[in-house]
């Protein structure tokens, strides 16, 4: 395809922010032919899903535990997003999604296998295998559908109208699911408390809110795509996704540029060319066709867009969503000795049901380097735990008071993590703390919140934003629009941002 030429813009389409939603977004555009320009104010791409290196410790930002890195069928997007540009990672499987540590003995390890999943799963609830069934098969006939069809703008009627011909079952069966919620399944199949309390957990576990809340669209693909597609660790770390995207991008003739930090989206209104742009600290203005920006919607309108007033339709959205929790981090390097033989890569702890979605009740965690050794040094891994955690907490304290609170918090995490690591504490090499403040700081997020979660039970997804905004030329990408958080959902909504932006410029 010929390559988009405007003489009085600097670029088609210019990204702000190069977490993985906005390079997906740059890179499928910059396939199709568009001249894309990417500014990222850090210094490496890829956002929360980003990565540091500390004395011989590669350590991930964000979760390591991946979707999107199957080779079949058509949810297996961030195999797809590589593939758009020439660029391919190597990935280590994972034999078990998550080993649970609940309550009451609970434990329960979800294997890649699906039959030994749910045979595990009812020899706990033997009373409740028929129920355990049917709701993790609606699971799967929820994502048989999405799996059946390529997953583009829902805002482009072109594409809905073509994908509707060519699978009509597959499209109503998604209609079916579209308004409900995990929760409503659950509770049409199961009646043993502990047991929904699980399913609960199994949706906390990446959508941080209960399954009453979990649209049941999202529930299907995570439930079902890891037994499907499976749990893949990029070799190298999380990190490697944004520097393939990135590498993908400049071949393609995009261009990124590091350290260019945008302060202001001036809409075209109110540009001198009437074309939409963007502000730089540096004082630097650029205008484009189209801007994209990978920053939360809370950024975007409040921060971004200055002096606006706040469009209806965000004004809405915010009456049925409000911003999910941060994290407060543990990035751990520890001696081999502390981990047992037959430990599994990901884990979740939790001592008290009514503790679940309280901040620090949750634990998550990740030992990467029983995947990928390399990325500690010899006779090392890496333990990187996080959990739930509100800026309020951390605000207003001296540096003095913010330190003391960090290790302090340190130390409790730890203690906690020795029911399944009994040798931490006497085995570690690095410390190293990051609280919310941390990510409102190196990622740029308000409150260091990781996407929206309803503030009440809603239909499904249907509440959801999309990519398109009220504002011209102006869309949105990543954990705040459709269908939400997860490296796999913000690979979606950039795929169908790009989709939705293409057909506005004839590409």
């Amino acid at each position: 395809m010929v390559r988009s030429v405007v003489k009085d813009v600097d670029a088609d389409v210019i990204v702000i922010g190069s977490g993985i939603g906005g390079l997906v977004t740059a890179t499928q555009l910059a396939a199709k032919g568009a001249d894309v320009l990417v500014l990222e104010s850090y210094l490496i791409p890829g956002g929360s899903a980003g990565y540091f290196e500390r004395q011989g410790y590669r350590f991930d930002v964000g979760a390591s535990m991946i979707f999107g890195f199957g080779e079949q069928g058509t949810t297996n997007l961030l195999t797809r997003a590589l593939a758009a540009v020439n660029v391919k990672l190597e990935t280590i499987p994972d034999d078990t999604q998550i080993h649970y540590h609940l309550p009451d003995d609970l434990d329960i390890r979800v294997d890649r296998d699906y039959e030994k999943f749910i045979q595990e799963l009812g020899d706990r609830f033997p009373h409740e295998r028929t129920g355990i069934r049917k709701f993790y098969d609606a699971c799967w006939e929820v994502f048989n559908c999405l799996n059946s069809i390529e997953l583009l703008s829902l805002e482009e009627p072109r594409y809905l109208m073509r994908v509707f011909f060519q699978k009509p079952f597959s499209c109503l069966g998604l209609v079916k699911y579209l308004p409900q919620n995990a929760g409503d399944i659950a509770k049409r199949y199961i009646r043993d408390p502990e047991l929904l309390k699980f399913i609960d957990m199994e949706c906390y576990c990446w959508s941080v809110v209960p399954a009453a809340k979990t649209p049941a669209i999202n529930a299907g693909m995570v439930f079902s795509d890891r037994h499907y597609g499976g749990i893949n660790y990029p070799k190298g770390g999380v990190g490697k996704i944004g520097e393939a995207l990135a590498e993908g991008l400049q071949k393609a003739g995009g261009t990124i540029r590091y350290g260019a930090r945008v302060t202001q989206i001036i809409p075209k209104s109110q540009s001198k060319n009437g074309a939409i742009s963007v502000k730089l600290a540096n004082g630097e203005t650029l205008t484009a066709r189209r801007v994209v920006s990978n920053a939360t919607r809370w950024d975007t309108f409040e921060h971004l867009l200055k002096g606006e007033p706040l469009p209806s339709s965000e004004q809405k959205w915010r009456q049925r969503y409000m911003k999910s929790p941060s994290f407060l981090s543990l990035h751990l390097g520890v001696k081999a000795e502390a981990i047992p033989a037959g430990t599994d890569c990901h884990h979740i702890l939790l001592e008290d049901w009514a503790n679940m979605e309280k901040s620090e009740g949750t634990i998550f965690v990740s030992i990467p380097t029983l995947l990928d050794p390399d990325l500690a040094p010899e006779g090392h891994h890496i333990v990187h735990t996080f959990t739930p955690s509100w800026m309020h907490e951390w605000e207003n304290l001296s540096p003095t008071e913010y330190e003391a609170l960090k290790e302090e918090r340190a130390a409790k995490l730890i203690a906690r993590l020795e029911k399944v690591l009994p040798e931490l504490s006497q085995n570690l090499d690095y410390q190293e703390v990051g609280t919310p403040r941390s990510h409102r700081r190196f990622l740029g997020r308000m409150d260091g919140t990781y996407g929206p979660i309803p503030k009440r039970k809603l239909l499904g997804l249907l509440g959801m934003p999309f990519n398109r905004t009220s504002v011209p030329d102006l869309y949105c990408v990543g954990d705040s629009t459709f269908p939400g958080q997860g490296l796999n959902a913000v690979a979606f909504s950039g795929f169908a941002c790009a989709h939705l932006i293409a057909t506005t410029l004839n590409l």
